[in-house]
């Protein structure tokens, strides 16, 4: 059981295709969460080092995010690497993972596939010091965040711009990425349903309604309306608020 429960925890696979070429899909939440008790970017680390000397590594992403600093170590160990990064958003490059698609030398989405920014936040307990540190966190991750989508767009968008879209929670269709410069080309549409779940859902204040309806075809028959969706969203809202 314990096993079986260590790998859920385990997003991504990652196999050599040949001499010089890698693929890596990472699909799901992005967690802290590693195998055998390893930080998730440990672990990630370690089998990346293991791909050996290849030239080239596919990323195909399709995840609504999650552990951001999780996720920020995994952009760095990819922008470090130096094989060309080939970037698929087969369906969702939501939050930390559109940071980590950041890290491609080519990012392609399909014309039907998203891709969402906001700004980074966390559910904590703690008195008002620890509140004032952690908002010095948030703003230094912020920080961070812009300075990686900025190193991406180039001149096709500016920093104000950015921000305001961050502020927004901004879910981008393929053709207003490419047009922002976080993406490099769009190809035709795929059929893979957005990886995402309705307690990730409940986290963001305008998912697309297209999502919110995959996301209740995923779940048990109690659960299969977007009217339920809609009550998760609030109840987790609520807990978070009871933090």
């Amino acid at each position: 059981m314990a096993t079986e429960q260590k790998k859920k925890n385990k997003y991504w696979n990652m196999k050599v295709l040949n001499d010089s070429t890698a693929e890596i899909t990472l699909y799901g939440s992005i967690t802290g969460e590693g195998w055998f008790s390893e930080s998730s970017s440990k672990a990630f680390q370690a089998e990346l080092k293991s791909l050996g000397d290849v030239s080239s590594i596919d990323l195909y992403i399709n995840s609504p995010g999650g552990d951001v600093f999780e996720g920020q170590a995994i952009h760095s160990m990819l922008q470090r690497h130096k094989a060309k990064i080939n970037v698929y958003v087969d369906a969702l490059a939501g939050s930390i993972a559109s940071v980590i698609a950041m890290a491609g030398d080519i990012i392609t989405m399909p014309s039907n596939a998203m891709m969402m920014i906001h700004n980074p936040y966390m559910g904590m307990v703690g008195n008002a010091a620890e509140f004032r540190k952690a908002a010095d966190d948030l703003d230094k991750i912020t920080e961070s965040i812009v300075s990686t989508y900025l190193a991406k767009a180039g001149d096709k968008l500016d920093d104000g711009t950015l921000r305001q879209l961050l502020d927004e929670e901004t879910w981008l269709t393929a053709d207003e990425a490419l047009n922002y410069g976080l993406i490099d080309e769009v190809s035709e549409s795929k059929d893979v349903a957005a990886c995402i779940d309705h307690q990730v859902l409940a986290h963001f204040k305008h998912v697309p309604g297209k999502i919110v309806a995959q996301s209740a075809a995923g779940n048990s028959a109690e659960e299969t309306s977007p009217n339920e969706i809609l009550k998760q969203k609030i109840n987790m809202k609520l807990e978070l608020l009871n933090l």
